[in-house]
């Protein structure tokens, strides 16, 4: 199963799950990042951190280790 991260700018997944415990956990769903939902990758910052992302109609920031941790589905498996 693919993370996060490993999409490239343009392209969209949809979450399956959050592999990760405790409060980043929460502070992910917080923002709106639950399984189901689409997310697009926007803008990866030119070393690769963080990674701009487009969900819920609203533009998210995240680092790049907390989106390994979101494992999605791209739009080619669905």
């Amino acid at each position: 199963m693919k993370s996060l991260n490993d999409l490239k700018p343009g392209q969209k997944g949809v979450v399956v799950s959050i592999d990760t415990m405790g409060a980043l956990k929460r502070r992910l769903v917080d923002m709106g990042i639950t399984p189901g939902v689409v997310i697009m990758i926007r803008k990866v910052a030119p070393l690769g951190d963080p990674i701009e992302i487009n969900l819920r109609g609203y533009e998210l920031t995240i680092r790049k280790s907390e989106a390994q941790s979101i494992k999605i589905k791209s739009s080619e498996e669905l």
